[in-house]
This record gives C-alpha cells, sequence and structure tokens, in this order.
C-alpha cells in the first residue's frame, strides 16, 4: 500500500478525534460576568450624564449667565472711579478678569461637542443675541464671554473649568482603574465559583482512570449543593473501589479453579484415549477453553501504570517471531528502527499478538490461502501512526461497525465463530489504555485494516 493512500486512511480515521475547540466553564463565567459590569458601567455611566451632570453644567452655564449680566449692570451703573475699583475685586476675589473687546481680536470659538453648543445656545439666550464665547482670545485660553455695553464692548475672562466637558487625562484613569479592578473581581468570582467543578473535573478524570483512592473530595465544603454533590461522588468512588476488588478476587479464583481441571483432563487425555487423531482433536478443544479463558482474563485486566518510552521495531520483532516459522503467513515490517511510543512494554505486545493472531486465522488471500500481513509505522504531528493490514476477505460494512465490541463475532466469511469474540476489544481497551486509539476498516486495496495511534517520545 503506498504512504499515500495511508495518509488518506490515516486523515479519515483521526478525523474522528478531532474536537472543536471551546471555551473553560472558568472563561465563560468571567466573559459573561464581564460583560455584565461592561453593561452596567453604560448603564451608570448614561445615567450620570443624564441626572447629574448635564443638569450640574447647564447650572453652571446659569449661573456664568448671572454672573456676566450682574457685572454688566454693575458696570453700566458705576462712575469710573468705582468702575476700575470693581474690576479689581473681581479680578482678586473672583478669578474674573474684563479686557476691552477690539475688533482685531484674533478669537477661538467655544462649542466643539453637542454639549458645548447646548451650552453655548443656553447662555446666548440668557445674556442676548449679541453674545459672542470664545474659548481662546489673542492666543491666550479661558473662557471668554464677549458683551456689550452702549456702545463699548467688553470681554469677560473666567476658569474654563466652569465649563468642563466629561472627559479629560483624570476621568480616563479612573475608568481604566475601575475597570482593572471589575475585571480582578469577575476573574475572582469565577475562579471562586468554578474551583469546585475543577475538582469534581480532576476527581472524574482520576476515577475515569481507575484511581480510586484519590479521587477524594471534600465532604465538608460551605456550599450545600457542593457538599451533596462531593459526598455523593466519594461513595461512588468506593463503591467502584469495592467493585473493583471484587472483580480481581473472581478473576483470580476463575483462572485458579478452571485451570486446575483443566490440566488434568489434557492429562487424562494424553493417557487414556488410544486413538492419535481423537486424542489430537480433544486436546485442542482444551487448548482452545485455556485460550478462551486467557482472553477474559487480558479483557478485564486493570490498566497499565507504567507507561514510558517503548522501542517500537523491537516489541514488533518479538511479536512476530513466533509466526515466522509458519509457512503461511508472510510478514512485512516497514518501521524505523529508533522510533519509541510512549506504551507499555507487555501490554503493546499483547496488542500486536493479537492482531497478528486474528490475521493468522481470518486475513487469508483468497487466491492461494496464503496470509500476508503489513506492518507500517509513520510518525505525524507528534504521533506514530502504526498500521497492521492484511490482504484477506475483509467484513461487510454490518460487521465493521460492531467488531470491537465484546463478545461479538462477525460473519463467517471471516471467523468460524469458535474464538472468544473479545480479541479486537481487548485490542481497543489496551491501546485506550496506553493514551492511544483504536479503529479498523477494511482497506481499498482489499483486507482488513487496524490503525492506532500512539504519542511519540523519546528516550529518557
Amino acid at each position: 500500500m503506498s504512504d499515500e493512500t495511508f495518509t488518506s486512511e490515516e486523515r479519515a480515521a483521526t478525523a474522528k478525534s478531532r474536537r472543536r475547540l471551546k471555551l473553560s466553564l472558568f472563561w465563560r463565567t468571567f466573559f459573561l460576568l464581564a460583560l455584565l459590569i461592561l453593561c452596567s458601567s453604560l448603564a451608570w455611566l448614561q445615567m450620570f450624564r443624564t441626572q447629574e451632570y448635564e443638569p450640574r453644567i447647564l447650572r453652571n452655564a446659569h449661573q456664568i449667565a448671572t454672573v456676566v449680566n450682574l457685572t454688566r449692570t454693575a458696570l453700566m451703573h458705576t462712575d469710573a472711579i468705582a468702575r476700575v475699583s470693581l474690576l479689581k475685586s473681581l479680578a482678586d476675589e473672583e478669578d474674573v478678569s474684563i479686557l476691552t473687546r477690539e475688533p482685531g481680536d484674533r478669537i477661538v470659538p467655544f462649542g466643539a461637542t453637542g454639549m458645548e453648543k447646548r451650552l453655548i445656545h443656553e447662555m446666548v439666550e440668557r445674556l442676548g443675541p449679541g453674545t459672542v464665547i470664545a474659548s481662546q482670545v489673542n492666543e491666550a485660553p479661558g473662557l471668554w464671554v464677549g458683551f456689550q455695553i452702549e456702545r463699548d464692548s467688553y470681554w469677560l475672562q473666567m476658569d474654563p473649568q466652569r465649563l468642563q466637558p466629561l472627559g479629560g487625562s483624570t476621568w480616563l484613569i479612573w475608568l481604566l482603574v475601575a475597570m482593572a479592578l471589575s475585571l480582578t473581581g469577575a476573574a475572582v468570582m469565577a475562579g471562586l465559583i468554578n474551583r469546585p467543578l475543577k475538582r469534581l473535573s480532576l476527581a472524574a478524570s482520576q476515577l475515569r482512570e481507575g484511581h480510586f483512592n484519590t479521587s477524594t473530595l471534600d465532604e465538608d465544603a460551605p456550599t450545600s449543593e457542593i457538599r451533596e454533590v462531593n459526598i455523593g461522588f466519594n461513595r461512588m468512588a468506593e463503591r467502584l473501589a469495592k467493585i473493583e476488588a471484587e472483580r480481581a478476587l473472581m478473576l483470580a479464583g476463575i483462572s485458579h479453579d478452571l485451570r486446575t481441571p483443566l490440566a488434568r483432563l489434557r492429562l487424562e487425555t494424553e493417557l487414556s484415549v488410544n486413538d492419535p487423531e481423537t486424542r489430537e482433536l480433544m486436546a485442542a478443544d482444551i487448548a482452545q477453553l485455556d485460550e478462551i479463558i486467557d482472553k477474559f482474563l487480558d479483557y478485564a485486566r486493570p490498566e497499565p501504570t507504567n507507561l514510558g518510552p517503548v522501542l517500537l521495531s523491537g516489541v514488533i520483532s518479538r511479536c512476530i517471531a513466533p509466526f515466522r516459522v509458519n509457512p503461511r503467513m508472510d510478514i512485512t515490517v516497514d518501521v524505523a528502527e529508533d522510533l519509541h511510543v510512549k506504551a507499555e512494554t507487555v501490554e503493546l505486545g499483547r496488542v500486536l499478538s493479537n492482531l497478528l493472531e486474528n490475521a493468522r486465522r481470518y486475513g487469508q488471500s483468497p487466491s492461494d490461502g496464503i496470509t500476508r500481513v503489513e506492518i507500517v509505522a509513520r510518525v505525524h504531528d507528534g504521533w506514530v501512526l502504526l498500521r497492521v493490514r492484511d490482504q484477506g476477505p475483509g467484513v461487510s460494512e454490518d460487521t465493521l461497525k460492531n467488531l470491537t465490541q465484546p463478545f461479538y463475532r462477525g460473519d463467517t466469511a471471516r471467523t468460524s465463530a469458535t474464538g472468544s469474540g473479545l480479541g479486537l476489544a481487548i485490542v481497543e481497551r489496551s491501546v485506550q489504555r496506553m493514551g492511544g486509539t483504536f479503529s479498523v476498516f477494511n482497506n481499498s486495496a482489499g483486507g482488513l485494516m487496524a490503525l492506532m495511534k500512539f504519542r511519540q517520545t523519546d528516550i529518557l
């Protein structure tokens, strides 16, 4: 089989394991809280503008208009000597300067924003149509109000902060500080909310991996709902640990209780049956029973805990050695000599031996009855893709979907229905216990192909 075909079928097999990137519960909670805080801040800002800021600015505009009217009235009704004293008092006590308005004054109009234009409109209505309001006169900044007294024109200059619009660096700094504190609070709240769920998720993953004694949760949590969940989870873990211990004890008893009479039966058969052919058939039946017991034990075996770098070519060489002596099997291997995978040596050997035995039984070529097996390994994105393919008749599509189900036997074209129905189920379970994936499908060029994916690793 070409590498191009291998790549296309590898993509088809690995596409099932792809998952769409999703946000964790922490980030979902954080973003929702941040959105809530942002909407609340915008609503508060709008309320502040309409209920507090704008009315206050308008009151200041009215007060400035009142100051201008009072100043104009005072100037109109004072003589020259008193007018000088009045102007000096306004400059010293009220920070208000009165200057003569000249036709050649350079003016920068006040009113760049909508709010400022509204202020100008309010002041012009109170001061009269001839009023001029500027933010700069003759390059001198300030709040300049131009008015007339009979034929004379004057400028009244005062602090522009009285009509300072909303904004500026100070306001921006406080806004950024408030946003930073709000986001920090949202992160703390999200962490507190999701911490029990994170612990539950970690405990569930440990329980899934078979670590029943390390998945204990806090049963004294302050929140009643979390406390009830933790208590229920701990009781479930204890129950599963007890069931696992009982299962291991039962399997040990089955192995001992069945193998002892089988050994006696084999010995009695060889000694008491005179017909060689009958003796050979009876011994084969006893061997098949012993093999079925091994299959049951392999399927129920606890997962390996000592995963580490395993030289793939070495395990393959040991597994194919017993099959090399079979003249009706032809095995070809295309695996790099220095390729290491993260696995457990005995478990990986058991996987390959099961696949080779399955090919020996059911993978004979329809043309000459020879079992031809190809073992190929390739590296892709940090994973080792291992393919074991025979050139037998394959299976039907309906059968293919159930081949990895325990105790399932395929159609008679591929199986004689004498096995336990656990071979491929054991392979899939073992590969998953080692952190890999397993899939099986009909090859486009004929035969059945098993595709496994293991994590590539270096020698420690």
